[in-house]
């Protein structure tokens, strides 16, 4: 398939840049996946589209403050750097702006001194690996130093660093939030809750490669970026239990449909206690083995995200829909609203 059959046209203005006051204010675009129709709705009608039996599950994971400006130590020469990924110890891949600044050796300093760092070796793609030095605890220096990581797209600053995480968010790891996820709070996940619904977690770290535009004019050349998944036995049992019952699994993020079916796919379409690096890259026409619903954010055009949603109804009723929420003025991206394929 061509990169161009997932285009559509986005006017700038309904980017959202700011998150809405109220995480559940948010409208909701229901697609019934059968009859191809379309519905327009405000998120807590959520509720309306789960019963009993079901699962819902989410994506723990929590956003790190990664983004750090700090100085060279030897000339005073600003440099901001993005954690991308800690390798083992203190030692982690970033990338770093100018790069070209940053040599072998390098000695950073941040927030005076709080958090140094030496970059130990180049990666590819421009990146860097350093080796990080501070005293106490590494995530609480970075809490207090780091910035949120916003998507290339958002503008604005984020006046609280909350907002940009779920309220259920536990798992440190991430570069960028399962957006899709912000829209919940504790009162309507306790409703959900109560009319026998189930809560369950999984975990995947986001990486940054979710922003990586696809370069490539064939989607089956692309290559998908690899993020580090895990599933406890609690998670495992439950969804198992809730499709042997007859209930449905909805997801609630792509990054919660990539785990579940990364793992259904290596266990014959079951779920068991799991962990490692998933690099599952979902299009038309692609049998999904695990979720019976989706609930997610509109995406970047030409995206792998508008892809895998492709495939779970059809480009053709996507694509519709999406001009549709541009017609209807929906607020699109990581701080716009949602939409529930069931």
């Amino acid at each position: 398939m061509n990169i161009e059959d997932f285009d559509y046209h986005l006017p700038e203005e309904l980017i959202a840049q700011t998150p809405l006051k109220d995480r559940t204010a948010s409208r909701l675009m229901v697609i019934d996946k059968e009859k191809k129709q379309f519905a327009h709705q405000h998120f807590t009608d959520v509720k309306q589209h789960l019963r009993a039996g079901d699962t819902l599950v989410l994506n723990d994971t929590r956003v790190l403050p990664a983004r750090l400006y700090g100085v060279k130590k030897d000339t005073g020469a600003k440099i901001e750097v993005l954690l991308l990924r800690q390798e083992e110890n203190d030692t982690w891949e970033v990338l770093t702006k100018p790069a070209k600044k940053v040599k072998v050796g390098t000695e950073l300093v941040f927030g005076d001194g709080k958090l140094t760092a030496v970059c130990k070796e180049f990666k590819d793609h421009g990146g860097r690996m350093l080796e990080f030095s501070y005293e106490g605890i590494f995530y609480e220096v970075l809490d207090q130093l780091g910035e949120m990581p916003l998507p290339p797209y958002i503008k604005e600053q984020l006046p609280e660093k909350e907002r940009y995480q779920t309220v259920y968010a536990k798992e440190e790891g991430s570069a960028a939030a399962p957006t899709a996820g912000l829209h919940f709070t504790n009162d309507l996940l306790a409703e959900i809750k109560s009319m026998g619904v189930n809560i369950a977690f999984i975990t995947l770290h986001v990486g940054l490669g979710t922003f990586r535009p696809v370069s490539v004019d064939t989607i089956e050349d692309h290559e998908m970026h690899s993020e580090f998944y895990q599933m406890t036995n609690e998670t495992a049992k439950l969804l198992n239990q809730t499709k042997a019952s007859g209930g449905r699994i909805i997801s609630v993020g792509t990054t919660s449909t990539r785990t579940l079916e990364t793992i259904a796919r290596d266990n014959q379409g079951t779920f068991k206690e799991s962990s490692g690096w998933t690099n599952i890259f979902i299009y038309p026409p692609y049998q999904f083995k695990a979720i019976d619903g989706l609930i997610t954010n509109f995406h970047l055009p030409k995206s792998t995200l508008i892809m895998l949603v492709s495939a779970l109804v059809d480009r053709e009723t996507i694509l519709e829909a999406y001009k549709e929420a541009v017609n209807e003025k929906y607020r699109f991206f990581s701080f716009g609203d949602a939409m529930l394929i069931i």
